[in-house]
């Protein structure tokens, strides 16, 4: 729909032809990434603290908010950026063995959750055009509607939220 573009928009029904979901390789592997790991909605998923379990989080995100939830394209790119971000945070700056990942719907929103084991905060850094790190948490606070950070008796829980349109 032409203006509409970057909005959630509401699946057609009744007289219009479904169109199939074919799996693709990146499909396959997102699965893949489900079966091995666990689905994020019903519980935490633990993840080793490396940098290639960003791209297992980032699978399990497109999985959940774009075929299980059918939420927009775009609003499943920014949740899978955002993701990357928290992750890429917490393998980077916390010296864990694991981080925890944790995505829950409810009415209007979503919320995706990254826990790990230190509890040292993370900072929001002003970020200048020439910079080419530090912008993870710019990021967050511009592409989500609300973001925060939870300490824990034993670490934190590093999240954000994301206005859906429900059907």
């Amino acid at each position: 729909m032409a203006g509409l573009e970057g909005t959630e928009q509401p699946r057609q029904r009744g007289g219009t032809a479904a169109v199939r979901w074919s799996p693709t390789v990146e499909d396959e592997l997102a699965l893949r990434a489900l079966d091995l790991y666990g689905n994020p909605t019903q519980g935490e998923v633990r993840l080793p603290s490396r940098p290639e379990s960003a791209v297992a989080a980032r699978r399990l995100t497109q999985t959940v908010v774009l075929r299980h939830w059918g939420l927009s394209g775009q609003l499943t790119e920014h949740a899978v950026l955002l993701v990357s971000e928290l992750v890429g945070n917490a393998v980077r700056h916390t010296g864990a063995r694991y981080f925890g990942l944790r995505m829950l719907r409810r009415r209007g929103w979503l919320r995706i959750e990254v826990r790990d084991p230190s509890r040292g905060l993370p900072c929001l850094m002003p970020v200048h055009e020439l910079d080419t790190t530090g912008r993870g948490l710019f990021l967050v606070d511009k592409l989500s509607d609300r973001w925060g950070v939870d300490l824990l008796a034993r670490g934190k829980t590093t999240w954000f939220e994301m206005r859906v349109a429900d059907r």
